[in-house]
């Protein structure tokens, strides 16, 4: 998590002089996508779990077959 931050903090300061903003979204850019895709992992590895333990179903379809 340090190495992340200080990655973000050096590339901020790198990028010389923009506007706030445009920092913000210049960085939101570089790193908003893994931050998402590591979003998507965990609640896929949390569905997977559930999934695996048999305490959800795995789809809509199961679900209105239960009723």
């Amino acid at each position: 998590m340090h190495l992340l931050l200080m990655s973000a903090l050096v590339s901020a300061w790198h990028m010389g002089a923009l506007h706030p903003h445009e920092k913000a979204l210049t960085l939101l850019l570089a790193f908003g996508p893994f931050v998402l895709l590591g979003v998507v992992i965990v609640v896929r590895r949390r569905q997977d779990r559930r999934e695996d333990d048999g305490t959800a179903p795995s789809s809509t379809s199961e679900r209105q077959r239960e009723r």
